[in-house]
């Protein structure tokens, strides 16, 4: 049988980012590490905080420090200052993304498997898993969780090993370039929705300005790699 004939497998699973994707949380990431540099006395520079956008808290607190010109042994400190701060701001509550609570209840009502794919860390994680919903989600796969957080695949690998799928049964849902390059580093199509940096075009990655209107069938195109944004 020629196989470049072959249709497309039928979408399975979604995988979702959570920070900037689900939830509108970077706004709070940067409260949390505008304190920490006044914590260090030093100042955040605005660029610096947008190469973050999609790291997890270590490596991001390691390349403040690198930025700052602060000995790298005070970043395991520094990190757990942050997750400490975090876990106050984040429980104060975290508002959903425009479309996104929507879209994550159809994916469900359609019987497509999910999974969310963070960088942040696991203690993190449960203090917002209850705005968005741990039943919603059928494998959650957080940062301190694998050996390479995302840029690398390793994150996504590792969701669709637990759900035992293939990547052209996939879909991811990301925000930031470095969360694109981790799904499409897995060989995952992915939904771009740029949040607080844009996201270039790129081969197996469809960008939209908002979840707003996004349905199931919206995403069945993007995994066929049919969808005209």
């Amino acid at each position: 049988m020629d196989t470049t004939t072959m249709p497309p497998e039928r979408l399975t699973a979604v995988l979702f980012d959570m920070d900037g994707t689900l939830l509108d949380s970077e706004k709070l990431w940067d409260v949390g590490l505008y304190d920490l540099a006044a914590h260090v006395g030093r100042t955040l520079d605005p660029a610096t905080r947008a190469r973050m956008i999609g790291m997890d808290q270590t490596e991001s607190v390691a390349l403040l420090h690198r930025e700052w010109d602060l000995p790298l042994l005070d970043v395991p400190a520094n990190t757990t200052w942050l997750i400490r701060r975090m876990h106050t701001i984040f429980a104060g509550g975290v508002v959903w993304q425009p479309g996104a609570r929507e879209l994550l209840a159809a994916v469900k009502a359609a019987g497509l498997t999910t999974a969310l794919v963070t960088a942040t860390g696991r203690d993190l994680v449960n203090v917002i898993i209850g705005t968005i919903g741990e039943q919603n989600f059928d494998v959650t796969i957080c940062g301190d969780e694998v050996a390479r957080n995302k840029p690398d695949p390793e994150p996504y690998l590792t969701a669709m090993t637990e759900l035992g799928l293939r990547p052209a049964q996939c879909l991811a849902i990301e925000d930031s370039p470095t969360g694109v390059s981790s799904a499409v580093g897995a060989g995952l199509r992915v939904l771009g929705v740029p949040s607080e940096v844009p996201l270039a075009s790129a081969e197996r990655v469809t960008i939209v300005d908002s979840l707003t209107g996004i349905d199931v069938a919206t995403l069945i195109e993007v995994h066929r790699g049919t969808l005209v944004a």
